[in-house]
């Protein structure tokens, strides 16, 4: 048995041909979901980058209990397990965020890993190195990962060099000496398409005949402003167009050498993303920041499976947290693990009868909380102007790029294990946040009717169902007293759900 999952990130649903864009040119993506079952309801769960691969490592949301950060001490990592049952695990990456103090403990899960360097904000290359980069348009982000960005692309001088194609380079050098091996997992993770949308010019001139010397690149997350002009939004678009080509463009290396090599029969095989992107949708660029839209957290998934029917479609509504359960049921190992994700097989052998999940939630730490039922998605803000309180539940103190600071130590509480923690110790921390629901406040949406999610209603019959809904899930999964408070779901609210169950 054998198992390929190759992941990009930042891959909005939206802008790939085969969802039905028109203008985006990804032959190779096409040609994927002719080899697969194409997930039409798959969606991300904690966000953004390491707390979506948290839920990959654990198969449990995590965005209600603490924000970015290390895998915890008490988390059980399903590499570990398949490690412990004879699967070899590899990981080749260029996703720089494994390599700093919030993420450096994911990597170390795998049997061995491959890490390549120079994406986004990459600590690097010398700053000293971009001291003559070309002039920024004024639209784009500024700071010290601009000037960070520059520097290491001295060393990105042709496509070769780019640590994508490295890091797609590895992943083929492995497959080339595993292919006759058995009891195999690789994980192949590329950050492109992620910002900033540093791309060769063969591609750039796919969506532009003359491709701007100055290109708005690299978007300043938040509420689109006055001084962004539709023009500019898309030229934005293209430059993100045309490295999602380049993608596809070594996406389709990779279904070559899977085809060359009759893989298609005996090896599970998953192309998977951890979140979209908005690029002018409801008026907002980036994420994190944004309510969680269709754009951002409705994804691409494709799978394929040895005895399954390729060229397919599943409505099944299903998520990021399913993809542990997944992997140890096709390597016919005993998930003794405590989940918020299910294995995704007998979907894919048609032996389910019912859902697979009748709700799902997803968010950012200290953001909209929201609930999506297969048909409204309810979108809950914090009540309180200062957008808490918000805790967080745990044992490791690193955040993105550094520690959490003394003033939020010196608020930490031990407690008792609780199941997010896996009934380990923890401390829990004040901490607070950069997002602001509350100025946004509720959303609800009707995906039937709405798919765009143009127009929220207000119908306070359906919000009371959503928000009965939520506090199920949240009492399952445990969600810290903060959250509820944060949320203004009061006691009364939260007994009516526990004598209904």
């Amino acid at each position: 048995m054998r198992a390929i999952m190759l992941m990009f990130d930042t891959l909005a649903r939206d802008f790939l041909s085969n969802y039905g864009n028109d203008w985006i040119n990804t032959p190779n993506f096409e040609r994927l979901r002719e080899k697969t079952i194409t997930f039409d309801n798959f969606y991300g769960g904690s966000m953004p980058c390491m707390p979506a691969r948290r839920e990959i490592h654990t198969g449990r949301y995590n965005f209600m209990h603490r924000s970015w950060g290390q895998l915890e001490p008490f988390d059980s990592s399903i590499f570990d397990t398949l490690q412990q049952n004879g699967v070899y695990c590899h990981l080749v990456t260029d996703h720089s965020h494994y390599f700093e103090d919030g993420g450096a403990t994911y990597h170390n899960r795998y049997s061995t890993w491959e890490g390549f360097r120079g994406q986004e904000g990459d600590r690097w290359v010398p700053r000293k190195q971009a001291e003559n980069h070309p002039p920024l348009n004024p639209l784009n982000k500024s700071g010290i990962s601009v000037e960070q960005h520059f520097a290491n692309r001295t060393r990105q001088a042709v496509e070769e060099d780019l640590s994508t194609v490295q890091t797609i380079q590895a992943g083929l050098d492995f497959l080339e000496q595993y292919k006759n091996e058995d009891q195999w997992f690789l994980q192949v993770e590329c950050f492109d398409p992620h910002e900033p949308f540093y791309v060769p010019e063969t591609y750039r001139k796919l969506y532009q005949e003359t491709p701007n010397e100055s290109p708005y690149f690299w978007p300043k997350y938040g509420r689109v402003t006055e001084d962004v002009g539709e023009q500019d939004l898309i030229e934005l678009q293209k430059e993100y167009a045309a490295l999602i080509s380049m993608c596809d463009h070594h996406l389709g290396r990779v279904l070559d050498f899977i085809e060359k090599n009759n893989m298609w029969e005996d090896t599970l095989i998953i192309v998977n993303t951890d979140h979209g992107f908005l690029l002018g949708e409801h008026d907002w660029l980036g994420k994190n920041v944004a309510p969680m839209y269709e754009e951002i957290i409705h994804l691409p998934f494709f799978i394929s499976y040895p005895q399954a029917e390729s060229g397919t479609h599943t409505p099944v509504l299903s998520q990021t947290i399913d993809i542990p359960a997944t992997l140890l049921d096709y390597f016919e190992i005993e998930n003794t693990l405590d989940m918020d994700g299910k294995s995704l097989l007998p979907v894919l052998k048609k032996q389910h009868s019912q859902p697979l999940h009748q709700e799902i939630i997803f968010g950012t730490n200290g953001g909209h909380v929201n609930i999506y039922d297969g048909r409204y998605v309810y979108m809950r803000a914090s009540v309180h102007p200062s957008n808490g309180p918000i805790t967080m539940q745990t044992l490791s103190y690193a955040s993105l790029r550094g520690f959490l600071n003394k003033e939020v130590l010196d608020s930490m509480v031990l407690k008792k294990g609780n199941r997010f923690t896996n009934h380990f110790p923890y401390t829990e921390v004040e901490v607070s946040t950069y997002i602001d629901s509350y100025s946004v406040g509720h959303l609800l949406f009707d995906l039937k009717n709405d798919p765009k999610q143009l127009t929220p209603f207000h119908d306070p019959l359906i919000e009371q169902e959503m928000i009965q809904k939520l506090i199920k899930v949240m009492n399952q999964i445990e969600a810290p007293e903060s959250e509820y408070q944060r949320l203004g779901l009061s006691n009364s609210q939260r007994q009516t759900i526990a004598q209904k169950k």
